[in-house]
C-alpha cells in the first residue's frame, strides 16, 4: 500500500472494507434525501436550464434525467448534481461544511445505471465516495472553506471520483491517478452562493467525478500527485493538510455516521437558530427583539441582511427568522419567494432580529434571545451535533420527503433503496 496521502485515500476507495449497518443505514436515508431533492428540484430555473442543455446535446442514451430521458452519463451526473442541490434542501456534514450527497449520488447513480449496477452496490460506493470526500475536506481544513472554496464542489468532486472508480472497477494505483485528475478538474466557490452557481457548484463535482474515473480506466494517465504533491491541489487551495486528523481510524470509524440532514428549507448554517427560536414563544405581534448569536464563519455564508430573492432568503437568518415567527413553515419550499422578502410585515420584523458573531460557539450551535413587548427575556440554544435516534431521523426524513415527492412515490423508492433493485428501477420513478 503506497505510504502517501492520496495512495490511502484510493486504496481505502476500493478496498473490500464492510461499512457498519449504521453507515449504511445512514446512506440510505442519505440516498433518499438526494432522490427526493432531485425530483422535487426538477422545477427550479437552475434545473430547466440544465435539462434543456443536456437534452440538446446529442449522445448516448446512458443515464437518466431528474424529470426523464436518458443522456450522457457524464452530461446526466452534471444536470442531477445541479438539480438535487437547487433547493439547498440537501444533506451536511460539518466536519468539513459540505453536503456529501449531491455531487457522490449523481456520479455513482449515472455511472451505476450505464453498468447495470444494483442499487446496493451503487449505494456502497457512494458511502465510500462520501466518506473520502468527508475525509479529504478534513485535510484541506477549515481556511481552504473560509478562503472561499465551496467544499461541496472541491471535496465533492473528489468523493464523486472514488465512487465512479470503484463503480468501474478501478486498480490502487488507477484509483491514485484519478483523485490525481481529479485535482485539475475540482472547482467551487463560495461567491456563487445564494445565485444558480451554488447548485451548479455541485454538478461540476458530480461530472467531474464520473469524466476522470472513466478517463483512467480508458487508459488516460495523470499525476498520481496532483493532490498533495508539489503545486498540487492541497497547497494551491490553501489547504491545511491535516493528515492525520483525516486518516484517523479510516475504514474502521464512518464520519458518513455523523451526517445531519436538513429539515427546514435553507442553509443548514441556520437550522440551529431555527431549532432554537422553535422553543421559545416566537409570536411577530411579541417581538420587540430577536439576537442570533452564531459561529463566525456563517457570517460569510448565510446571513445576507435583505435578500431580494426567495434563494437568497435561504442564506439569511434574519429573514428565515422572520418567516417563523410569522408563521410561515420554514420547511415547505414556497416560504421563501422574492414576494415575501418584500412583504412589509417581513420587512418591518426583520429589521428587529440581529445577527452576532460569537467565536465561544461550534458550528453547529446557535444561541437566541428573545425580548418580548412586555419586558420579559427568553432565551434558548440548539447544537446540530446532538445525537438523533435513527427512527426518529428516519420519521422526520420520510415527512419532508414525502411533502416534497408524495408518499407513493416516497414508499416505492424507499422499498427499492432497501432492497435488490437497480439504478434503472430507482429512475424509473425520476
Amino acid at each position: 500500500m503506497s505510504s502517501t496521502f492520496t495512495g490511502q485515500l484510493a486504496a481505502f476507495a476500493i478496498s473490500d472494507t464492510r461499512p457498519n449497518s449504521a453507515a449504511l443505514k445512514m446512506a440510505q436515508l442519505s440516498a433518499l434525501d438526494w432522490l427526493a431533492c432531485g425530483i422535487a428540484g426538477v422545477t427550479e430555473p437552475v434545473a430547466q436550464i440544465l435539462r434543456a442543455q443536456a437534452l440538446a446535446e446529442a449522445g448516448a442514451a446512458q443515464a437518466t434525467l431528474f424529470g426523464g430521458t436518458a443522456v450522457p452519463a457524464r452530461m446526466a451526473a452534471l444536470a442531477n448534481g445541479t438539480i438535487s442541490h437547487a433547493l439547498d434542501y440537501d444533506d451536511t456534514h460539518f466536519a468539513h461544511i459540505g453536503h456529501p450527497s449531491v455531487a457522490v449520488f449523481s456520479a455513482a447513480f449515472a455511472l451505476g445505471q450505464l453498468q447495470g449496477r444494483s442499487v446496493s452496490q451503487i449505494i456502497e460506493a457512494a458511502l465510500f465516495g462520501m466518506e473520502l470526500s468527508i475525509r479529504l475536506g478534513v485535510w484541506l481544513g477549515r481556511s481552504h472553506y473560509q478562503m472561499g472554496f465551496h467544499q461541496t464542489a472541491t471535496a465533492g468532486a473528489f468523493g464523486a471520483t472514488a465512487a465512479s472508480g470503484r463503480l468501474l472497477g478501478l486498480t490502487p494505483g488507477q484509483m491514485e491517478m484519478a483523485l490525481g485528475l481529479c485535482a485539475t478538474r475540482a472547482a467551487g466557490l463560495k461567491a456563487q452562493f445564494g445565485t444558480m452557481g451554488k447548485p451548479y457548484n455541485a454538478g461540476l463535482a458530480a461530472t467531474a467525478g464520473v469524466e476522470v474515473a472513466q478517463l483512467v480506466a480508458a487508459g488516460f494517465e495523470a499525476n498520481p500527485e496532483a493532490l498533495e504533491g508539489a503545486l498540487g491541489f492541497g497547497g494551491t487551495h490553501h489547504g491545511e493538510g491535516n493528515r492525520d486528523a483525516a486518516l484517523q481510524d479510516l475504514g474502521r470509524v464512518w464520519l458518513c455516521e455523523e451526517i445531519s440532514h436538513k429539515f427546514h428549507a435553507c442553509c443548514h448554517g441556520l437550522h440551529a437558530a431555527l431549532e432554537a427560536a422553535r422553543s421559545l414563544d416566537l409570536a411577530a405581534p411579541e417581538i420587540a427583539s430577536l439576537t442570533v448569536r452564531t459561529h463566525p464563519r456563517w457570517m460569510t455564508v448565510c446571513n445576507q441582511t435583505a435578500p431580494e430573492t426567495g434563494l437568497g432568503a435561504k442564506f439569511s437568518y434574519r429573514t428565515v427568522l422572520a418567516l417563523q415567527a410569522l408563521g410561515k413553515d420554514t420547511a415547505r419550499l414556497d416560504s421563501y419567494s422574492a414576494a415575501l422578502c418584500r412583504d412589509p410585515r417581513l420587512v418591518g420584523l426583520r429589521d428587529l432580529i440581529h445577527v452576532q458573531a460569537d467565536e465561544s460557539l461550534t458550528e453547529t450551535q446557535a444561541y437566541v434571545t428573545l425580548v418580548r413587548r412586555d419586558g420579559r427575556r427568553l432565551e434558548a440554544s440548539h447544537d446540530l451535533q446532538t445525537p438523533v435516534a435513527y427512527e426518529l431521523r428516519q420519521e422526520r426524513l420520510m415527512g419532508k420527503v414525502q411533502a416534497l415527492i408524495g408518499a407513493e412515490r416516497s414508499a416505492a423508492l424507499w422499498a427499492m433503496l432497501q432492497g435488490s433493485g437497480s439504478a434503472a428501477d430507482i429512475a424509473a420513478h425520476f
